[in-house]
């Protein structure tokens, strides 16, 4: 589960130009906008991440005019999300302990709040009509991708300083994962086992077009892909498709409890004959920076596609340590409503 409240610590804090109220606090790779003179650098606060969902309780109500929200799908609350001040983006919630009677203020930094403060993850229905059937929970070995946000973990920057690497597009889709386990293939979305039916359905849709289960028995290996279907109907089509696709962004070998390496990856895709997510970037020895990273996520999807979601990072090679992450695209985030 995704910490999304913990206890962190202030670190700089820095002026926002033409703000008299406001400056600007980092906690950890984030950056908030935070009231001026509330808080100094090195003093514990409660942070909460981008998709946080907060309880509606009187302490947030601050937050009514901009964040709450009441629907179906997540309830009442507070939405978290990327916002602008004064043409700075600011990511996240900083909190006092003060606020917080229920945190022991002596717990160390890291320290996760999400359960003792309610906070749920903000949920976003992406599955449009005709997605399926649900038959179950997303099947035991096939794992769900959540990659971490860079900015949560800035510490990934040093382990995977000096591996290859390679850089790939963020599809912005529905997840959808098409597994082959002890003789038996099914597809899950992110937490559920889809059904086959006799209508065409979302998640078997890269079945029909592919022929994966018919390919996945004639090689016979406990394997796990892992995708994202894009197109018509699936979160407004930023890429564009006519029509749906599918992009594969990982394989996992079930029986040997590992992830493809690149090469491998690449090879899977070309002979299952399966789409794999654009590589924008391989090399040799990773050295980026930060906000290095924060300005290669930018960008567009081609053929007039809207504000790509971001980039994944991931080490490559054989036999050598597995660190990846996510760089998302902070134009992106600022224009989500």
């Amino acid at each position: 589960m995704r910490s999304l409240a913990t206890i962190q610590e202030i670190g700089e804090i820095s002026p926002i130009e033409n703000a008299d109220s406001i400056e600007m606090a980092k906690i950890l790779g984030w950056q908030c906008v935070v009231k001026k003179g509330e808080f100094q650098p090195g003093q514990k606060i409660v942070y909460f991440e981008v998709d946080s969902f907060l309880p509606e309780e009187e302490r947030y109500e601050f937050l009514r005019g901009s964040s709450f929200r009441d629907n179906a799908d997540n309830g009442r609350g507070f939405r978290i999300r990327t916002l602008k001040f004064r043409g700075q983006i600011s990511q996240g919630l900083v909190q006092s302990l003060d606020v917080m009677p229920e945190v022991d203020p002596e717990s160390p930094i890291g320290t996760d709040l999400t359960e003792l403060l309610h906070v749920k993850k903000w949920f976003i229905n992406e599955i449009p009509t005709g997605s399926g059937r649900i038959i179950g929970d997303r099947p035991a070995g096939v794992p769900m991708s959540d990659e971490v946000r860079i900015q949560s973990e800035p510490d990934r920057l040093q382990l995977i300083a000096g591996l290859p690497y390679y850089i790939t597009t963020k599809i912005d889709g529905s997840a959808c994962y098409n597994f082959f386990i002890d003789g038996r293939f099914g597809v899950s979305s992110r937490n559920h086992e889809i059904g086959k039916e006799e209508e065409a359905s979302l998640y078997w849709l890269p079945d029909e077009k592919y022929g994966i289960e018919a390919k996945l028995k004639k090689l016979g290996k406990n394997l796990s892909i892992q995708g994202e279907i894009c197109g018509s109907g699936i979160q407004a089509n930023p890429l564009r498709i006519d029509g749906v696709d599918y992009y594969v962004y990982d394989v996992r070998d079930i029986s040997a409890e590992r992830y493809y390496n690149l090469d491998e990856l690449k090879e899977f895709c070309s002979s299952m004959q399966l789409k794999m997510v654009p590589i924008e970037e391989e090399g040799p020895a990773f050295g980026y920076s930060q906000e290095e990273l924060l300005f290669k996520a930018q960008g567009k999807y081609p053929n007039g596609g809207k504000d790509k979601e971001g980039i994944v990072v991931r080490s490559t090679g054989v036999n050598c340590q597995r660190v990846s992450f996510k760089v998302l695209n902070n134009a992106a985030l600022a224009k989500e409503k």
